[in-house]
């Protein structure tokens, strides 16, 4: 991976310019993140897509959740101050159709793993 950084406010732009097609791309890369960080293939984007599409967006929700609960877990193992709310925040964010802000949380997070780009 060239590297987890990402600028939450460049996905936050371009996800509304693109009316929401960047995210796709956004949340996929934040799925190659956790899956380097945590050391295990624990999100499949497609896989995640797909289960997203068939039903009509809960399962997305279920995933912003376990992935507030996988960033918790690399918090842990890395011996930073874990954000412990982050999955139960990441849950009603995004029931309440708050997602881009849940990726951006969670960006801000990963964000703290990988070195800033020059």
């Amino acid at each position: 991976m060239k590297s987890g950084y990402r600028s939450i406010a460049e996905g936050i732009i371009l996800t509304l310019i693109t009316c929401g097609i960047y995210n796709l791309f956004w949340n996929w890369y934040q799925m190659e993140a956790c899956n380097e960080l945590v050391g295990r293939e624990e999100f499949s984007p497609v896989k995640v897509y797909l289960l997203s599409l068939v039903t009509c967006g809960i399962y997305f929700v279920y995933y912003q959740y376990c992935m507030g609960g996988v960033i918790v877990e690399i918090q842990r193992k890395r011996s930073l101050p874990p954000y412990e709310n982050l999955p139960i925040v990441s849950l009603f964010l995004s029931l309440f159709g708050m997602s881009i802000i849940v990726d951006a949380i969670h960006q801000n997070e990963l964000n703290k793993f990988f070195p800033k780009p020059a």
